[in-house]
């Protein structure tokens, strides 16, 4: 009860923020960004477009993936028309597919430029069930798959960035709070739910791909740990915000749920504000693996914090994302079954559906 009170009046909490601190004042005492190159997934409205209208105003050049060229270079205009000193890049992407991934990454090392901050802020919520040209669920793949590969991908880079200029690196996931309503075997349920064994839930389809971005949090901190990468990683809720998210249920119900819920809404700049401190605030120098929300560290669901899990939702997504392991053949999905064995994973079989 009295969190929630907390939350409603906006209390400040240990980092001096709460969840009415807005991104642009969390950001108000930062050190200038000039230095600063950012990627920003997911830029195009809603939170990631204040993200990154504030980090370009702080002085950031940012790189913006693009799904849909024309909304992301409508957003790339008014950023300009407000900061015209900010330098931003577009490039597509489409984080559904890994090989739009790979050449995403592909054009961005060989712009030359460094990489301090990676934002992995997209998000979908699919209504109905999809499979994608790679024969994974649509929102994991978009969700957490592709920022996963992503994410590898540029780690060797961000850690380089980070030698050179002695600034530290930092990775920031964008999860929610509602994967904490995922329970059970999430390797089994993925599988069932790519082959369509069971009925599709879009809540549990999202709330499993929010806990893959916790879990990936967790094991990639590790992991950069022992690069020796002066880079962290952390994870964020950004509180509850009425976006592009919703889209594909516009009307009198949604338009309901969010009237009745309207007291626990967070305006957009708000919803923004978690993301931008956890990315440039310097009391997080050397903070890594952990959960942020309303502008401070909290504890995630029990699931979120088994360090097995984590390694094995690494591994699986290491296979997931390797060709020819992760295949769509025609109309039919491959589906790996995965065995662990400490830090191995062995491939027990590929079973084909209809």
């Amino acid at each position: 009860m009295l969190d929630t009170v907390k939350y409603l009046i906006g209390s400040a909490g240990p980092s001096g923020f709460g969840s009415k601190s807005t991104a642009e004042a969390v950001t108000a005492t930062c050190p200038d960004l000039h230095q600063i190159t950012a990627i920003i997934t997911g830029a195009t409205s809603g939170i990631g477009a204040e993200t990154a209208r504030v980090l370009a105003k702080r002085g950031a050049r940012l790189v913006l993936p693009a799904r849909c060229l024309k909304a992301t270079e409508e957003l790339k205009a008014r950023v300009s028309e407000e900061s015209p000193r900010s330098e931003i890049i577009v490039l597509p992407l489409d984080l559904s597919s890994l090989s739009s991934v790979r050449s995403f990454v592909s054009r961005f090392l060989s712009l030359h430029l460094p990489l301090h901050l990676l934002i992995n802020n997209a998000g979908k919520f699919s209504h109905e069930h999809a499979i994608t040209e790679d024969g994974i669920e649509m929102t994991f793949a978009t969700n957490y798959l592709g920022h996963f590969l992503l994410t590898k991908l540029l780690m060797n880079k961000m850690a380089e960035t980070a030698t050179k200029t002695g600034i530290e690196g930092r990775i920031v996931n964008v999860s929610s709070s509602i994967h904490g309503w995922f329970s059970g075997d999430w390797v089994q349920y993925l599988d069932l739910l790519t082959r369509k064994k069971i009925p599709y839930d879009a809540t549990r389809a999202y709330a499993l791909s929010k806990l893959a971005n916790v879990l990936h949090t967790m094991e990639l901190s590790v992991r950069l740990e022992e690069m020796g990468a002066n880079v962290t990683a952390n994870c964020v809720h950004p509180g509850i915000v009425r976006t592009r998210l919703t889209r594909d249920r516009e009307g009198f119900v949604t338009d309901l749920a969010f009237f009745l819920a309207r007291k626990l809404l967070k305006t957009i700049p708000q919803a923004a504000a978690t993301t931008c401190y956890v990315a440039t605030h310097h009391r997080l120098q050397g903070v890594s693996g952990k959960y942020f929300a309303d502008c401070n560290e909290t504890s995630p669901s029990s699931s979120a914090i088994n360090s097995q899990e984590a390694k094995r939702l690494w591994l699986m997504s290491e296979l997931l994302v390797s060709s020819p392991l992760a295949l769509r053949l025609d109309n039919s999905v491959a589906s790996v079954r995965l065995c662990q064995d400490d830090d191995s994973l062995e491939t027990a079989g590929l079973r084909m559906s209809s």
